[in-house]
C-alpha cells in the first residue's frame, strides 16, 4: 500500500492550492484519512481530518478557508486550499487507515510530505 501526496507548490499569499493523497497497492477499504503540515523548526500538526462517512474536522487556523473531501471511486483525498496565508507554509503530509484484507486490522500509512509556500 501506497500514499501519494501532490499538488503543492508556490503561491501568493491570498490564493488558492489543491493537494491530493492517492491510494494505491491492494486494499480492502480506507477509513479516516487525514491532512497534517509541518512547518520549518516546528513539530507537525494536523489540518483536517475526513471520515468514512464524509464526516469532516478541521484546525481551527485553517476553518473556513480549507476543504477536505474524498473520491473513494479514485481512492483519492483532496485539500482545496483557498485564502492562503504565509503561515500556511510547511510540507503537508496525508495519512490513511487501510484494511488490506477483511478480518484483519487496518493500519495508518503515510504518504511522502509535499511543499506548500506561500508567499507574502
Amino acid at each position: 500500500v501506497q500514499l501519494q501526496a501532490s499538488g503543492g507548490g508556490l503561491v501568493q499569499a491570498g490564493g488558492s492550492l489543491r493537494l491530493s493523497c492517492a491510494a494505491s497497492g491492494t486494499f480492502v477499504s480506507i477509513g479516516a484519512v487525514g491532512w497534517y503540515r509541518q512547518a520549518p523548526g516546528k513539530e507537525r500538526e494536523p489540518v483536517a481530518i475526513i471520515a468514512r462517512d464524509d464526516s469532516t474536522n478541521y484546525a481551527d487556523s485553517v476553518q473556513g478557508r480549507f476543504t477536505v473531501s474524498r473520491d473513494n471511486a479514485k481512492n483519492t483525498v483532496y485539500l482545496q486550499m483557498k485564502s492562503l496565508k504565509p503561515e500556511d507554509t510547511g510540507v503537508y503530509y496525508c495519512n490513511a487507515d487501510i484494511r488490506v484484507r477483511w478480518g484483519r486490522d487496518s493500519s495508518v500509512y503515510w504518504g511522502q510530505g509535499t511543499q506548500v509556500t506561500v508567499s507574502s
